[in-house]
């Protein structure tokens, strides 16, 4: 190779060994952070990058959208059952409904706090709702005649005494009792009081990785008030998912009651053709071939034997012949019950 040949080939190295550094030292500019990490200004699109794989996991209520029906009508029931228990106007508001993971729900709450632990009786399930602080003191406040005008403000440290937890446990009951009724629309179920907790640690109902329906209610009471929140667990409102995953209430997914009806109505006017089969013989083609006028036929089925009448290739009904103004008559002594599966063609398992 030529000395000049050598020196352009070191001339081309030089060149892409520069591009490559200038490839390796090239900054991300903001656009590229952005679609790296799935964070688009525009919120129609769907999300992408590390965004898409952290919500992957991610449950939305919008699974069952009758949930919010339940807690619009907890609501209203609420709304009077809190003002006839404090004798003053209570308004309750529905706050938000979301989904959340269990452990972090338990990490997020401050101190102090009550937390009640319920159940529900028919299904076996827990789950909770939380008062917060400035709800506590509201209502303890209004119940042993307090001053009107903004309520007053917690104490830090001091844990609830007596007194406050067992008003508090008063509105429970009386809160689980509405959401009894509330959910009586899809489902009979009670839901029932066990115990009431300060310390988060002590109100653990499912693991931390589960995912739990977060329900906020926000309560004002003259100028104060403060927010109370439902937590149920996913596999407690198992027994009903299929009702509360309804888009409206009482749907029938592909079916329509009205043509329902019709055809129940058209179907018993239906002529239907019967047999009475007086007996099976078998009889070789051959003989059946030289069969004449006067030729007879020998049944081994007795005048006492009950004959099957049937529709088709099943029997409905079983009877006694018998003879009625000149014709030949059956009259059924016992009707045959069909067999589900036999008339639909099932194999039996």
């Amino acid at each position: 190779m030529s000395a000049e040949a050598q020196e352009q080939m070191l001339a081309d190295e030089s060149v892409m060994a520069e591009g490559d550094k200038e490839t390796l030292s090239h900054e991300l500019s903001q656009e590229e952070i952005d679609s790296l990490l799935g964070i688009s200004g525009d919120a129609s699109e769907e999300s992408q990058g590390l965004k898409a794989l952290i919500g992957s996991s991610h449950v939305t209520y919008e699974r069952l959208p009758m949930l919010e029906v339940i807690f619009d009508r907890l609501v209203r029931l609420l709304s009077t059952t809190l003002r006839n228990f404090t004798g003053d106007i209570v308004d309750v508001s529905l706050e938000k409904i979301d989904s959340i993971r269990f452990g972090d729900y338990i990490d997020s709450l401050p101190l102090p706090i009550l937390i009640s632990v319920f159940e529900a009786a028919e299904w076996g399930n827990p789950a909770l709702v939380t008062i917060d602080t400035h709800l506590v003191y509201s209502i303890v406040d209004l119940l042993l005649g307090g001053r009107k005008g903004p309520g007053i403000t917690k104490i830090e440290g001091r844990p609830y005494t007596t007194i406050e937890r067992n008003l508090v446990e008063r509105m429970i009951h009386l809160l689980l009792e509405d959401f009894t009724k509330s959910f009586s629309l899809f489902s009979p179920v009670t839901f029932k009081f066990k115990n009431l907790e300060s310390n988060p640690r002590f109100a653990v109902i499912a693991r931390p990785v589960n995912a739990c329906i977060l329900i906020r209610l926000k309560i004002e009471m003259d100028e104060r008030g403060g927010f109370l929140e439902f937590v149920i667990p996913y596999a407690t409102l198992e027994p009903v998912r299929e009702q509360l995953l309804q888009m409206v209430m009482g749907e029938k997914f592909g079916r329509d009651s009205i043509w329902e009806n019709h055809f129940e109505e058209q179907l018993f006017e239906i002529n239907v053709d019967l047999e009475a089969i007086l007996d099976p013989v078998s009889i070789p083609l051959s003989e059946v071939l030289k069969w004449e006028k006067g030729s007879q036929i020998v049944f081994k089925a007795k005048p006492s034997e009950l004959i099957p009448l049937c529709s088709g290739k099943f029997p409905l009904f079983l009877g006694k012949l018998g003879q009625k103004e000149g014709n030949i008559s059956l009259k059924i002594s016992k009707v045959k019950k069909l067999n589900r599966d036999k008339l639909l063609g099932v194999a039996p398992a």
